[in-house]
């Protein structure tokens, strides 16, 4: 049998996992979404790891949960299921997660995009949460992080007809960070996260730490806590080595200290 998650290294710092249900377009089932969850939480933790990335193939970033697993299921079965902590999980990596997305994004595939910090999609991606359809909700966190990018109304209309969308409307209300070329969605991820794992590693984490846990706080308590960070910051080796190098009109050497 296939490994369904794959684990590739292309570049020192950066980790890679790539779904691998071709047959199914990359469903999500239970097995996938707790070994994505433990694994991107390992990688988290090692400071050898700088930036990650999580994409499918070119048909099907991921076309969904997985259905077979799903049909006949009652409240306590779903309860006990609770892939709400996988995604939880993904979203709490301390570490900087980009989700590099071809071909379908739908329901829980769209779900675990929306866990990455950066998305990045090619152009002919096609993204939604379709839940609706088939009698339920999003339930992975969709009703949430969407709403909190796109707004309310405009989550609603998408939410309540669970249609499609293309890459260039998500980039327009914000749900994707950037739009490549067809089939480019990866090699432009790699980039990103390159760029990214040559800034120094404590900043990058201060960053999201903040931004994700300032978003949804009163502006106040969000102020302070940037304030907070910033100034700790100036404790660390690398904020020293960054300031003198751009002095001293050379390149910085981070190390994460």
């Amino acid at each position: 049998m296939p490994d369904e998650l794959l684990i590739e290294h292309p570049a020192s710092g950066i980790v890679v996992f790539r779904l691998n249900r071709p047959a199914l377009r990359n469903a999500l089932n239970l097995a996938v979404r707790m070994r994505l969850a433990q694994e991107i939480t390992r990688f988290g933790a090692d400071p050898a790891i700088r930036c990650l990335i999580v994409t499918g193939s070119d048909k099907a970033f991921a076309a969904g949960a997985d259905i077979g697993e799903m049909a006949e299921a009652m409240p306590a079965e779903v309860k006990e299921r609770n892939v709400q902590q996988y995604g939880r999980a993904i979203g709490d990596c301390p570490k900087p997660l980009i989700a590099a997305v071809e071909g379908f994004a739908l329901g829980g595939g769209l779900e675990l995009a929306l866990c990455a910090d950066i998305i990045v999609a090619g152009e002919d991606a096609r993204l939604g949460l379709p839940e609706v359809k088939l009698g339920i909700l999003p339930g992975g966190g969709g009703t949430q992080r969407l709403a909190r990018l796109v707004g309310l109304k405009r989550a609603m209309l998408l939410l309540m007809t669970g249609r499609m969308f293309g890459a260039a409307e998500a980039l327009a209300m914000g749900v994707i960070s950037e739009m490549a070329p067809a089939g480019q969605a990866l090699p432009r991820a790699l980039e990103i996260a390159m760029e990214i794992a040559a800034m120094p590693p404590l900043a990058v984490a201060e960053i999201k730490r903040v931004v994700t846990e300032g978003v949804n706080a009163p502006l106040d308590t969000a102020l302070l806590l940037e304030q907070r960070a910033y100034e700790g910051l100036y404790a660390t080796a690398d904020q020293k080595e960054g300031m003198r190098a751009f002095l001293q009109k050379r390149k910085p050497a981070f190390k994460g200290k």
